[in-house]
């Protein structure tokens, strides 16, 4: 194998993705309460929903480790390409890097470039697609992570949720009224900053509006679209991803679209009802 990608367990891998063999997925967790969550092949969605809403307590996330990292760095690819979660976010960037560190230590060195998607769940997705698509375009490894750093500079993040608890309890809304905002029907219309922290952009009161708010938001700061990925991702509301990705794309041509399930720790980020907008 020439190269492969690895994406810590946040990112959403495809199908398609599963079936190139190019593509590795490492674990995150999450303790709630007394019980550590693996997201690995096991992973529950409905049964973790459960158990966070019934949770009182402030939930930790642990990323994975460095030596699982340097786990995923062995094999026969010439060149592995990294991506994580926010930084802003996350310690799996920084164990990422430790993993690197570690391997070099062990191994000597080895191409291997860890991006910052400054995003999550589809965030992720579409910059391990963007690694795909230099390598497959033949780029020396210098310019596959040239181009991918300026398309990371391009992309942005939007989501809707239905409630901000889990978010609040993971100490991932700082300066953001939770309480207040569901206690008034308030959906804020949320995305990500430059650096990859999470900001409100807006608000509306019901689930219906805000996802109108959040369409009207992509649209305004789409540029060069023709040319990007529009992702999707939702939990357990198909339906109303459909919707807008039809809304969406009535609004602006793009090179093409999918819409995926939450399917592991990302489903925090899309709780029961939310959806995720990555272009």
């Amino acid at each position: 194998m020439e190269y492969k990608i690895v994406l810590d367990s946040c990112g959403e891998l495809t199908p398609e993705m599963k079936a190139t063999g190019i593509f590795e997925s490492v674990a995150l967790s999450m303790q709630v309460g007394e019980e550590t969550i693996v997201d690995d092949a096991g992973f529950d969605q409905a049964d973790f929903l459960k158990k966070v809403a019934a949770c009182s307590e402030c939930l930790k996330s642990s990323c994975p480790s460095p030596e699982r990292y340097m786990e995923s760095y062995s094999g026969d690819a010439k060149r592995v390409y990294v991506v994580t979660l926010s930084a802003e976010l996350s310690g799996s960037y920084n164990s990422a890097e430790l993993g690197k560190n570690l391997y070099a230590e062990e191994y000597g060195d080895k191409d291997i470039y860890i991006f910052n998607s400054r995003s999550a769940s589809v965030g992720e997705t579409l910059i391990a697609l963007k690694i795909r698509e230099c390598e497959e375009a033949g780029m020396s490894f210098e310019k596959v992570i040239e181009t991918v750093e300026e398309y990371i500079e391009t992309q942005n993040t939007y989501f809707v949720l239905e409630d901000l608890d889990t978010l609040r309890k993971n100490g991932r809304l700082t300066g953001i009224k939770s309480l207040v905002a569901g206690a008034l029907n308030i959906k804020p219309v949320m995305g990500a900053t430059p650096e990859g922290r999470i900001r409100q952009i807006g608000q509306a009161r019901g689930m219906k509006r805000a996802l109108a708010r959040m369409v009207e938001q992509v649209a305004a700061d789409a540029e060069n679209t023709k040319t990007k990925i529009l992702a999707i991702a939702h939990c357990n509301c198909r339906e109303r991803a459909l919707d807008i990705e039809r809304q969406l794309l009535a609004k602006m041509e793009v090179k093409s679209s999918f819409i995926v399930d939450t399917a592991g720790i990302s489903t925090m980020y899309a709780n029961d009802g939310g959806i995720i907008v990555v272009i």
